[in-house]
């Protein structure tokens, strides 16, 4: 019965869901992809994957796609013969996901809509689907299940606030939960969660966080130098990074901006929109302050940049180059209630974070990063001016916080082998 009210309810939903897609990548300047998205894929791209057993791995976006990669390569490794196939919702994780080497083809996820989940099937038929952290889609796990298709929930977790809407619906999200061969979550309270939606507790176990086996590294001298380079920016200038922001973040790093440059001396801003179609507003705010900038996308160009100026990145899959070339960093979508981003990125550099107050979709992180001494956490654009004024006027701090931050990656790694020991009985 749930069943059948929800696919007859999905046949008026899929207008609105078409119209938003198409407003989406318009307003974007991208293709909306919706024959693909209603399972029509292109024979040349299927030839890519036919005549060897798949392994179909679902990240929704640019998070979800990083945090895939230990696992992506780990499968790459392990499987040489299966045929690795990412799919994404969103386009800036179809962007990031196409630059992975270890996959074979990249596509976007299906709307869960009963036709377009069964021709994706019928096309791809994969032999495990592996769905990262939380996308619980009643139509596919069921299709799947329905072909004997273990599907696996992969670095699984229910966020503070997405926590009561889950339980508010769990009559819903049950249905599907109940589908799903085995429930690997980061940490006990992620399991507890999902289980009180309704997963089955006998298949919902802790793995850990694949995010902490992202590969980490202390940055040379002579790399830095050369991605400097690459950018335009001089080896003398000190950096500093404002990554993944959100509308109202970046007047913060802006005016923060301007409060240090009069006192301290070759100093360089490079900031990231977490969204790039946000880089004419951003644009707009640095006209304002009467900052010079250049967009990434006017890159490499005869002048180098000088102390003072502000490089604009209004491109995608670049964060860690980026953080690589950094001295100090923000991590943005934590000085406004967005949650907060993966702390993680800068500390696999060695590199100093600051961060603000909202970071419930990384609280685990956010408290190992303080817990480690691998980051400052402040409350306010205040607070934000005076940290990035102690890091910047300390060296040895910003070493000390670096340092640290490679210590937690050291310690916390391990996910991606328990995750593979599961899926092992699947492959």
């Amino acid at each position: 019965m749930f069943y059948l009210a929800y696919n007859v309810l999905s046949v008026f939903i899929l207008i609105p869901v078409v119209c938003y897609h198409l407003y989406r990548s318009i307003s974007r300047g991208r293709p909306a992809a919706l024959a693909e998205r209603f399972g029509f894929i292109p024979g040349s791209e299927l030839s890519r994957i036919r005549n060897r057993p798949v392994i179909w791995l679902h990240a929704v976006s640019v998070g979800e796609s990083i945090a895939a990669r230990p696992l992506l390569k780990a499968l790459r490794s392990r499987y040489p013969g299966h045929a690795i196939l990412v799919s994404n919702t969103t386009e800036t994780g179809r962007g990031t996901a196409s630059s992975f080497p270890e996959k074979d083809l990249c596509i976007y996820f299906p709307f869960d809509f009963l036709p377009a989940v069964r021709r994706t099937l019928d096309s791809i038929r994969p032999e495990l689907v592996i769905i990262m952290e939380t996308e619980i889609w009643p139509n596919f796990t069921r299709e799947a299940a329905s072909r004997n298709i273990p599907v696996i929930l992969a670095n699984g977790r229910i966020s503070d606030r997405s926590f009561a809407r889950y339980l508010k619906f769990s009559w819903f999200f049950r249905h599907a939960l109940q589908l799903f061969t085995r429930l690997c979550m980061q940490t006990e309270t992620d399991c507890e969660r999902i289980v009180a939606i309704g997963a089955p507790p006998g298949r919902t176990l802790k793995t850990g966080n694949l995010k902490y086996d992202i590969p980490f590294r202390q940055v040379g001298q002579d790399e830095m130098r050369r991605l400097k380079g690459q950018y335009s920016i001089p080896d003398g200038l000190l950096v500093l990074m404002a990554g993944s922001t959100h509308a109202g973040e970046e007047q913060m790093v802006i005016d923060t901006y301007r409060k240090l440059l009069p006192a301290l001396d070759g100093l360089f801003l490079v900031l990231v929109p977490r969204h790039p179609e946000r880089s004419a507003e951003v644009a707009s705010l640095l006209e304002r302050a009467g900052i010079p900038f250049r967009r990434r996308t006017a890159l490499p160009c005869s002048e180098g940049f000088k102390k003072g100026e502000v490089l604009l990145v209004d491109t995608v899959g670049e964060m860690m180059s980026l953080y690589a070339i950094s001295d100090v960093a923000f991590v943005g979508g934590s000085l406004v209630p967005t949650g907060g981003h993966n702390l993680l990125e800068p500390a696999s550099l060695g590199v100093a974070s600051v961060f603000g107050p909202h970071m419930t979709n990384f609280r685990e992180i956010a408290e190992l990063v303080l817990q480690y001494g691998a980051g400052v956490q402040v409350d306010s654009p205040e607070g934000l001016t005076e940290s990035f004024r102690t890091l910047i006027a300390s060296a040895e701090l910003r070493r000390v916080l670096g340092q640290n931050g490679l210590k937690l990656m050291r310690d916390n790694g391990g996910a991606t082998e328990r995750h593979m020991e599961i899926l092992a009985h699947y492959l």
